[in-house]
């Protein structure tokens, strides 16, 4: 939901697969702060950046590229792959993480221990 509401303020909209996307990159981004627990914050960012990033490329290529929903395109920003990831949004990803990747550690002690 958290991720949804992100796209709401930033765009004006979202689509309910960025619901489920969003889902699926907070179990990543949960999963790599439990397993690198001593690591710093930035080491854990860019390996939640690049697991979003693979999270987005999948459900572009399924839901823009397959499907034909358009729920995005990138086609205009510099360096995209097939318009579905870019550079640019790797790091706003990074960057998401450092905030999230807190909450997931709490979420984790609550929980899992």
């Amino acid at each position: 939901m958290g991720y949804g509401a992100i796209e709401l303020l930033y765009r004006g909209r979202t689509h309910w697969t960025m619901v489920l996307a969003g889902g699926i990159c907070f179990v990543i981004i949960s999963k790599i702060a439990d397993k690198y627990k001593k690591k710093r914050l930035v080491f854990k960012a860019s390996l939640c950046a690049l697991g979003i990033t693979c999270v987005e490329f999948a459900f572009g290529v399924l839901f823009n590229l397959i499907l034909k929903l358009n729920v995005w395109d990138y086609s205009a920003s510099p360096l995209n792959f097939l318009g579905q990831i870019c550079p640019a949004y790797t790091l706003l990803w990074g960057i998401l993480s450092c905030a999230v990747i807190p909450l997931a550690e709490y979420v984790n002690k609550r929980l899992c221990n």
